[in-house]
């Protein structure tokens, strides 16, 4: 590869504690028999995208199944940066502080989410074609739709009562109510300068609409096991073609 075109390749970085408390170790627990974060280094890698696949992790095992994964470097997560409620937004300005190559505030920067199994390239380039093509926003992320119209949502009190969040709305038909997307937690471009700067997510930003089919929030292990069992319905369909 020539030089040039090293340089002109974009960076990623990937958050990846290993204090998670709702799937302990969900970083590298095995996914369809793969660590979760392998699949993702494996996919990032893939798209020949990147010149540098950077990990920010506080723990030594994350660290070693990385590196055997073929991320291109590991940097050390302080203590500060490694609890329950840190952002993801100072951890990769962190992580980039601690890059030993020079960035411009131009270099092009994504964040992905370590347990990913759901990721596309062509979402992915898309994102970065939208970046790109307008230099005021911060960032660029995959959204997905809500299923069913969020004005319509439900609460259930301690005795186990029901009550419409908002009853003006009780008699509305769910086709009449505006489409709302949520971010999907997949990734996030952004400049270095953004990141640097510690931009929130999801200001001033713009996204790529992706199919609910390619996209599961993993906080759970009842997630988790939606996530594998739609993984492999997916890749029972891609064999079959």
């Amino acid at each position: 590869m020539a030089e040039g075109e090293q340089l002109n390749k974009s960076i990623a970085v990937i958050p990846a504690r290993g204090g998670s408390k709702r799937i302990p170790r969900k970083n590298i627990r095995m996914f369809n028999g793969i660590p979760a974060i392998s699949r993702t280094i494996q996919f990032v890698l893939s798209t020949g995208m990147f010149s540098e696949v950077i990990i920010s992790t506080d723990d030594q095992e994350i660290k070693a199944i990385s590196l055997q994964a073929g991320a291109t470097l590991v940097v050390q997560r302080s203590y500060s940066l490694s609890g329950d409620f840190v952002p993801t937004v100072p951890v990769i300005s962190d992580a980039l502080q601690q890059f030993d190559i020079k960035l411009s505030r131009d270099s092009l920067v994504c964040c992905f989410y370590p347990v990913n199994p759901f990721l596309e390239i062509s979402n992915l380039r898309k994102g970065l074609e939208i970046l790109k093509a307008n230099n005021s926003i911060n960032y660029v992320n995959p959204v997905v739709t809500f299923p069913y119209p969020i004005e319509r949502a439900l609460l259930i009190d301690s005795s186990g009562m029901m009550q419409m969040h908002n009853p003006n709305h009780l008699e509305t038909r769910s086709q009449d109510f505006p489409e709302f997307v949520h971010d999907a937690g997949q990734w996030y471009w952004g400049r270095a300068e953004t990141w640097l700067r510690e931009k929130p997510l999801l200001m001033n930003s713009m996204g790529v609409i992706v199919p609910r089919w390619v996209s599961q929030d993993i906080d759970t292990l009842e997630d988790w096991h939606y996530a594998e069992l739609l993984f492999g319905i997916q890749e029972r369909i891609i064999d079959a073609r």
